[in-house]
């Protein structure tokens, strides 16, 4: 802690996973070696048992940690995590090198889980899936936000809007100040709003094209529900386009929830770069 007092339950277990903690694996050691090291009395059985749920079965559960991918890596991260069997779990970008296999496992998982679950997260799907309630982290303060993902979009566009008006006025300002300055101040003021708006201007191009694909993936995924949703598909003479749909379908998914990752970091990044440059002029 840097201040304050952190108070905690007296059977609490933590479980911590971050994306640095791959870091922290032995890259000599095998993911049975890992969880004997936790365990030196289980069985080599029920440690293997144990691991094949998570992916590392037969041999992968004795290989070398170094020569895993860095979903694999993930993986054994998680299962070193539930090895333990926390009652708090304290999930930071969980699903970051994960595929999309291993992310439906997560989430089944996430929702099994009897403890507490802390997730920090751009996967839209893992949060609607696991999470109930949200906290908005803005202006210096931390506080519970009364709505869901959708609430959230509505709530910074909004908040965004509110800065650029600030942000134009602040420029007007300085403008009115600049009457009174020196050659040189204006000069360089302009300059300033110059970088401004060149710095900034690629990054709503890319916003804007992100959610005219957001808008068209989703009429077409609501088409689709709508035509998944004939009885007639499910009768035996259907079933090859019915497995087209529903592939397509998986498809449109897989890629909404990268449009929706791809918005929340542009906006951040758009948001970090205009109080940057806001900073800069004053």
């Amino acid at each position: 802690l840097l201040a304050g007092e952190r108070m905690t339950g007296e059977h609490l277990a933590l479980g911590y996973f971050a994306q640095h903690q791959l870091e922290a694996l032995d890259l000599q050691a095998s993911p049975v070696l890992h969880l004997q090291r936790l365990s030196p009395q289980a069985s080599e059985q029920s440690l293997r048992s144990f691991l094949g749920g998570f992916g590392f079965s037969g041999d992968a559960a004795l290989t070398p940690v170094q020569t895993f991918s860095g979903g694999e890596k993930a993986r054994l991260a998680l299962a070193i995590i539930a090895w333990q069997k926390p009652n708090l779990l304290v999930l930071d970008e969980p699903t970051n090198h994960l595929d999309l296999e291993m992310r439906h496992a997560l989430t089944v998982a996430l929702q099994a889980f009897g403890g507490a679950v802390v997730i920090v997260s751009h996967d839209r799907h893992l949060l609607k899936s696991s999470v109930d309630q949200f906290f908005l982290v803005a202006e210096g303060q931390v506080k519970e936000f009364d709505g869901d993902l959708p609430d959230y979009e509505k709530w910074l566009l909004q908040y965004q809007a509110a800065q650029d008006k600030q942000q134009v006025s602040t420029l007007s300002a300085s403008a009115q100040a600049g009457t009174q300055d020196n050659a040189e101040a204006r000069r360089e003021r302009k300059r300033l709003e110059a970088q401004m708006r060149q710095k900034l201007s690629p990054l709503k191009k890319q916003l804007e094209k992100n959610e005219v694909h957001m808008a068209q993936g989703q009429q077409e995924l609501a088409a689709l529900e709508a035509r998944l949703a004939d009885g007639a598909l499910y009768e035996a003479g259907a079933k090859d386009v019915l497995k087209q749909l529903l592939d397509r379908r998986a498809v449109l998914q897989a890629q909404l929830e990268q449009y929706e990752a791809q918005w929340f970091e542009l906006t951040e990044q758009l948001e970090a770069l205009e109080q940057s440059l806001k900073s800069a002029l004053e």
